[in-house]
């Protein structure tokens, strides 16, 4: 072990889109700060943030219709679906605040304009999305939305999703040309490379095996170097793990009060890509169906054009596997290991209440091609096996919490911030819609962790986004100058 550990005034660990944003936000508010990251990996952005094991999609609400749910008196709540357009709008304003600075460069290389579409087969499907678009349209955040059940209409959005499709078979969409591809891969690496410049220490190979509380109240921090194998000791009064599904284990090893009473359960993610070009090139959106039934909140089928590295791609999917590792690149022990004595009746609660959702992963786990590509044919009619082929995604980790509603809750649609009482530690961990909020997530931690700091950072805070401390959703105009700024610099047209 190294003899002088090294001290600094802030540790961030994992090199993806939370750690990379909530380093740029830090840099910028306190330029002066002395600011280390560590990334097991030899890159950043390679686990969750990774283009290839995330969808992409800059998610806004404007497709997906499991952020909006019909009500018993068959009324639409649509206050998922304005907060989270709220959340990104926040990332979109970062984003470009970081570009308009020349601070990272080429938008084109990380964010693509692009349609988002919601598309529905069968007449209860067809009246929910009429019902559906008339309470978003109504939101100065969700306008341009259109409907239509016209063929020839939505041949012209998606002529892949129309060409054989049975004229018995009654469909219909709506279309927002105001979305969003995101490749938060390059994202991260581009914000990353920003942050080396501004002498951020980034140490790549480098695995934290323990995170322990010094007498004096900060953090020592036990980190092995891969290459060499060395173990080294570093100091902060404050860390942020942000470490996606690596982020439950590291909280547990920190040993304070909030971290406990939490489990993880990891959910890996396959889809198919199409490898004709032919057929790649007859689709240019983002669709979005509806939930199958039994399937958990986050799988929502969906056909996607992509960008990755230069180049179009279009994806299909999420199928749902299961692996007991909490990272791609982990180990088949991180489930069994993360099991504690604090949260084991927590876990065997939850088994007990997601015992669909066990039956559903199996299901999952024994699809055959030919089934995967019944799927595929529910929006693509005459997709052909030799175009397809079946990738893996991801790995996310669900949180798993005992809440009001009862013990062992698996939390499908959140993002937990679990911070200690002093606000010298946090960690954040899985939840959709994850990257694409990142930017309202780390504020959030950054209110929670600084209070102090908080009001004379204030000032900064608004010059990089200029919607912060405020509702959009009650300032039409301020809607308007934001979008039209950042379409502008993102170069979204």
């Amino acid at each position: 072990m190294s003899d002088n550990p090294s001290q600094v005034d802030a540790i961030l660990i994992g090199g993806g889109i939370m750690s990379a944003t909530l380093g740029v936000l830090l840099k910028e508010l306190a330029p002066d700060w002395n600011i280390t990251m560590f990334e097991r990996l030899e890159v950043a952005g390679e686990e969750s943030s990774n283009e290839r094991n995330n969808s992409g999609t800059g998610h806004a609400a404007l497709c997906e219709l499991n952020y909006t749910t019909e009500q018993p008196d068959g009324t639409i709540n649509i206050d998922a679906a304005i907060r989270i357009n709220e959340r990104f709008q926040l990332s979109r304003q970062l984003w470009a605040y970081l570009v308009d600075r020349k601070l990272i460069d080429n938008p084109r290389s990380f964010i693509t304009g692009l349609p988002h579409i919601s598309f529905v087969q069968g007449k209860g499907n067809i009246a929910f999305l009429k019902k559906r678009l008339e309470a978003l349209s109504s939101h100065p955040l969700f306008q341009g939305m259109t409907f239509s059940d016209d063929p020839d209409q939505l041949r012209e959005w998606f002529p892949l999703i129309m060409k054989g499709r049975s004229a018995n078979d009654p469909v219909a969409a709506t279309k927002i040309d105001d979305g969003t591809d995101v490749n938060y891969g390059a994202l991260t690496r581009a914000m990353c490379d920003h942050l080396a410049k501004e002498n951020v220490n980034i140490k790549y190979n480098h695995h934290v095996e323990d995170i322990m509380r010094a007498a004096d109240g900060s953090w020592e921090v036990k980190v092995r170097n891969l290459k060499s194998g060395m173990i080294e000791k570093h100091i902060s009064k404050f860390v942020f793990i942000g470490g996606g599904g690596g982020s439950l284990p590291l909280l547990q090893k920190t040993r304070i009060p909030e971290g406990k009473h939490i489990g993880g359960f990891p959910i890996s993610g396959q889809y198919l890509e199409c490898n004709n070009p032919k057929v790649i090139e007859q689709h240019y959106a983002k669709v979005y169906g509806k939930n199958p039934d039994g399937a958990p909140h986050m799988v929502v089928p969906h056909l996607d054009t992509r960008f990755i590295d230069g180049k179009k791609a279009l994806i299909f999917g999420p199928f749902a596997g299961f692996s007991p590792k909490f990272l791609k690149t982990g180990s088949n022990w991180d489930l069994f290991a993360s099991i504690k004595s604090d949260n084991l009746i927590t876990m065997l609660a939850s088994g007990v209440k997601n015992i669909p959702l066990m039956q559903y992963l199996i299901q999952q786990l024994t699809l055959t091609k030919e089934q995967r590509m019944k799927e595929l044919r529910e929006f693509v009619p005459d997709a052909k096996d030799e175009d397809w082929e079946l990738k893996v995604g991801g790995q996310r980790v669900q949180v798993i919490k005992d809440t009001p509603a009862g013990k062992g809750m698996i939390q499908f649609s959140n993002t937990e911030i679990v911070h200690s009482s002093d606000g010298s530690l946090a960690a954040l961990l899985g939840g959709s819609p994850g990257a694409s909020t990142s930017v309202s997530d780390m504020l959030k931690l950054i209110e929670t962790c600084f209070p102090q700091q908080l009001n004379a950072w204030k000032p900064k805070l608004k010059e990089m986004i200029p919607s912060y401390g405020e509702k959009l959703s009650d300032k039409p105009e301020l809607i308007a100058e934001i979008q039209s700024w950042t379409t502008r610099v993102l170069d979204l047209n």
